[in-house]
């Protein structure tokens, strides 16, 4: 399983911003930090204002800041945010899927309780305990 530059990005702005404290920080200067395209950036930040991770400021003086305490936003609730999906398989997919096996294939079941383990893992991961310290990112 692979995810997506959208969510990588997502959990670097909060990693960030769980480091700058309550000052506000812009796009520009994640985006600077990371090599991250801002167009790219301002999407991602939308995403996760929409999702409640994320409290945006608008105006000259204006940026981004956490949302919530980084020891309540799991590294999972996140990840659910913004992928896509987690059918890593057709079979995964029931409205899609036309494998002529999966009736009867128990890979199936195995790809779906490991992606399953994979994202209860994440669960129990706070943004807290993976942020980087903040002498680091400003």
């Amino acid at each position: 399983m692979r995810l997506t530059e959208h969510t990588d990005y997502a959990l670097r702005v909060l990693m960030y911003l769980g480091g700058t404290g309550d000052r506000l920080a812009t796009i520009e200067e994640v985006a600077d930090m990371h090599g991250i395209s801002r167009n790219h950036l301002t999407k991602v930040v939308h995403r996760l204002g929409r999702a409640g991770f994320v409290k945006t400021v608008r105006g000259r003086a204006g940026g981004m800041r956490l949302a919530r305490d980084p020891s309540s936003i799991m590294v999972g609730e996140v990840v659910r945010v913004t992928e896509p999906d987690f059918r890593i398989v057709e079979c995964l997919d029931d409205e899609n899927n036309e494998c002529p096996i999966a009736s009867t294939c128990a890979l199936k079941c195995v790809l779906g309780k490991a992606t399953n383990s994979f994202l209860r893992e994440l669960d129990r991961i706070p943004l807290s305990s993976v942020m980087q310290q903040p002498k680091l990112l400003t």
